[in-house]
């Protein structure tokens, strides 16, 4: 629980950190230096062949390997992982294994690694689940490395927020031809470090940035109704020119963690952008 000696320190300096949170495992890989794998759920195989050998000789180097436990490159980065530590944030509660095909990864994770989630046991994920879920991802991570992505990719999202909570963030560059290389590419662009391989991310970790403070302005996780009710307004006031994300919470008339809450479904939807620095726009 937010405030007691065991809840990871990097979490506590987010905005908004997690009030409580499950787990099943080891909790003290929660404590430790970590890195984000994350990308493309339909990953091509030399993309999962790069995030397994990727996290394997990031987790030699003594970091603990985080990610969602998807399909593709996630799954990817846990099994290369697993022989040093690994951490799963699930979408839903810590038994909700999800994709199916998964069960025995979980396992493996339970025993040798640490499943997370702020869910309670027994709550099946949402679609609106797994934005929110990206979060404690970046969170629990000193850097985050996408590895295949597409322009309107979840893994994206994943980035943007970890730029605004001060993390690295990386991205593996590939070909123009490719479309699960746009979006990394993009990423590249608009200034991520490149990363080819383990030693990118201890480069970029050696200058560490420092984390942001809370502010108190999320006490939990925002109810479904009040996204719902705010979302229709959120958009309508949406435009292609970039506003501060407070900003347009004022201009809701809603607190700004309901209308963060809509705007990453917005992005999912590929109706809005988030952008760093808490900028947003129309997409």
């Amino acid at each position: 629980m937010l405030g007691d000696d065991g809840f990871p320190p990097q979490l506590a300096a987010l905005d908004p950190p997690p009030p409580v949170l499950w787990t099943l495992g080891d909790p003290g890989l929660l404590s430790k230096n970590a890195c984000a794998v994350v990308g493309a759920r339909i990953a091509s195989s030399a993309g999962l062949r790069f995030a397994r050998g990727l996290a394997a000789e990031l987790g030699q180097a003594g970091l603990t390997v985080t990610s969602g436990m998807a399909r593709g490159i996630d799954g990817a980065a846990h099994e290369g992982a697993l022989p040093t530590g690994t951490v799963a944030v699930l979408a839903g509660g810590i038994d909700d294994v999800y994709p199916p095909e998964h069960d025995n990864l979980w396992g493996r994770i339970r025993e040798g690694g640490c499943i997370v989630s702020e869910q309670a046991p027994g709550v099946r994920a949402k679609a609106h689940d797994f934005p929110r879920r990206n979060r404690i991802i970046s969170g629990l991570s000193r850097a985050v490395v996408v590895v295949e992505a597409e322009l309107r990719s979840g893994s994206l999202i994943t980035a943007r927020l970890a730029a605004e909570q001060g993390r690295e963030v990386l991205a593996v560059p590939g070909s123009p031809l490719e479309p699960r290389a746009k979006g990394t590419n993009d990423l590249i662009r608009q200034g991520a470090a490149l990363c080819e391989g383990a030693e990118d991310v201890l480069r970029a970790l050696a200058a560490p940035r420092t984390l942001r403070e809370p502010d108190g302005r999320w006490d939990g996780a925002v109810p479904d109704d009040e996204v719902d009710a705010v979302r229709d307004r959120v958009l309508a006031l949406l435009s292609p020119t970039a506003i501060p994300r407070d900003e347009l919470a004022r201009g809701v008339g809603a607190p700004a963690a309901v209308v963060f809450a809509a705007l990453v479904e917005l992005a999912l939807a590929g109706e809005a952008e988030l952008l760093p620095g808490g900028m947003v726009c129309r997409s």
